[in-house]
């Protein structure tokens, strides 16, 4: 069995090839039961997650820790690990450091996502978020469309400032801003990403263009939200998975409750979107939320696996 690390993850992986091994593994058959989240403490929102999934080649579980405080005493706020399995035998194949995979995957996975929603000629990415799936998030995006300028909004000025630093020496065609979160920032966007830990609305739905597309990645709570009632209302919704979401997400089940929103109202899951062959009005507004899936996961750790042999 082999042991692959977190730095023979990023040396091997890349979102082209990423994006295309996820969009073709979700139209496949696969057993995909819902992921089980156990909250540790209310009050901290610690928490111990274990994410199985299988398909024809391989048999994958992710477990993994999220303590959101960890910070203060000098850890990392996730910890995770993969398991992958041969199909045919369950023989194991491979451990695999999952908190890499979990970035890579993640952000790959909202950048499948706009490949099938966001506008063909999307320029303007407004980007939420400084933390260490934003850098992956913003290359993610502009890995499918053709990004020319993004604008970072953060809590953490020198964090989001180092961000712009370290991405303009990347991009030398992109330009990259500090932004603030209003109305003249929002509504010349072109897409909307959010990876925060807010439990609060990030800007007003109101905001928007028609013809935006909105990725929400952020939160994982059914009390806290990363946009408003009005943004959800707007919008085409699309989501990652529906038992997930629809179990996990405020940005869904708050407006539900308040009656603005019909869980029937989702158009699709990332499994159904490649049959769906879904052609967006130039006008819409659509909308992704994702909470995460052990499919992606399993896709993701069979591909370095492929790589690392």
């Amino acid at each position: 069995m082999q042991v692959i690390t977190e730095e023979q993850v990023h040396r091997c992986l890349s979102f082209k090839t990423l994006i295309e091994s996820l969009k073709l593994g979700f139209s496949m058959p696969a057993g995909t039961p819902p992921r089980h989240v156990y909250e540790l403490d209310s009050k901290t929102h610690d928490a111990f997650a274990v994410l199985p999934a299988w398909n024809e080649q391989y048999i994958a579980v992710k477990a993994f820790t999220y303590f959101p405080n960890n910070a203060e005493q000098g850890y990392q706020s996730l910890y995770s690990k993969l398991m992958l399995f041969k199909r045919d035998f369950g023989e194991p194949l491979a451990l695999i450091d999952g908190s890499s995979v979990t970035l890579w995957r993640t952000a790959a996975v909202s950048a499948l996502a706009s490949q099938y929603l966001s506008r063909t000629d999307a320029r303007h990415l407004v980007f939420f978020g400084s933390g260490n799936l934003a850098e992956y998030m913003i290359k993610a995006h502009i890995s499918v469309r053709p990004i020319e300028k993004v604008t970072i909004i953060a809590r953490n000025t020198k964090k989001a400032e180092q961000l712009c630093s370290c991405l303009s020496t990347q991009y030398k065609d992109v330009e990259f801003f500090l932004g603030v979160s209003d109305e003249q920032t929002l509504a010349s966007a072109d897409i909307v990403s959010c990876a925060t830990g807010s439990a609060t609305p990030l800007f007003d739905g109101a905001w928007l263009s028609p013809g935006t597309h909105i990725d929400l990645i952020g939160n994982h709570h059914k009390d806290g939200r990363e946009c408003d009632s009005a943004t959800i209302t707007r919008s085409t919704v699309f989501v990652d998975s529906k038992v997930n979401v629809l179990n996990e997400a405020g940005e869904l089940l708050i407006p539900i409750s308040e009656g603005e929103f019909d869980a029937r109202n989702v158009v699709a899951q990332l499994s159904e979107m490649n049959q769906l062959n879904y052609v967006r009005d130039k006008e819409q507004i659509t909308l992704f939320k994702s909470v995460g899936m052990a499919l992606s996961d399993l896709l993701s750790a069979g591909l370095v696996y492929r790589l690392n042999c």
